[in-house]
């Protein structure tokens, strides 16, 4: 089996200009207060915009760059997610961020132009992982960390990534407890990525989230 594509930098790219500009301001707040907007201000975003509120939200799920409950609050902005994760992120004059996986955060410092540091902790060890990334360069701690990237369900699964890919993209300290993490989960289609991979793709995926308007 092998993990799933990663996509959400294209996925934004096809936005339209007033879904893209809601967008914008959801991970900007995270940026800048580590927490989401209300949906409130959400709406307010896209009536001066000009889109009624329900379609933009209805595009930005469709698009799968965000998901909301059912009561229209945000449950994921990748790479951010509003609720503590096992995944912390920071930067110098930011907020303390949880990320909603691996990839998204070793992304993250192509996407906001900062150096980001990343604790994480091991699945089923609970053993610290820490990366110092600048972009497109990072310090690996321990050096020999690795990340899998999978998917619940198989290549045919379908839902907001929130619930089918986030929980299964993870740091790792070592390829061996990686590859005994996916024997112990066969239901997982997942691949294992060094860590100089992993950041490219990271990088690949999010690096343009915030360009263009």
């Amino acid at each position: 089996m092998t993990g799933p594509e990663l996509s959400k930098g294209r996925d934004a790219a096809g936005l339209s200009a007033a879904a893209r500009r809601v967008h914008r301001a959801i991970l900007e707040a995270f940026i800048v207060t580590g927490r989401p907007p209300e949906p409130g201000e959400l709406d307010r975003i896209s009536a001066l915009a000009g889109a009624p509120p329900a379609a933009v939200r209805e595009e930005l799920s469709v698009r799968d760059v965000v998901a909301f409950d059912e009561a229209g609050r945000i449950r994921a902005a990748y790479p951010f997610s509003p609720t503590p994760t096992g995944i912390r992120m920071t930067w110098p004059g930011g907020p303390q961020v949880f990320s909603m996986c691996a990839i998204d955060a070793l992304g993250t410092s192509a996407m906001i132009g900062r150096p980001v540091t990343i604790t994480a902790t091991e699945p089923g060890s609970g053993a610290g992982i820490v990366v110092e990334v600048d972009g497109d360069a990072a310090l690996w701690r321990p050096d020999t960390a690795v990340v899998v990237v999978g998917q619940e369900g198989g290549d045919a699964c379908c839902g907001p990534s929130v619930d089918r890919t986030c929980g299964n993209i993870n740091f790792f300290t070592t390829g061996d407890c990686a590859q005994a993490w996916t024997a112990a989960h066969p239901t997982v289609s997942s691949r294992i990525l060094s860590g100089d991979a992993a950041l490219a793709e990271a990088v690949d995926e999010f690096g343009l989230m915030l360009s263009g308007t």
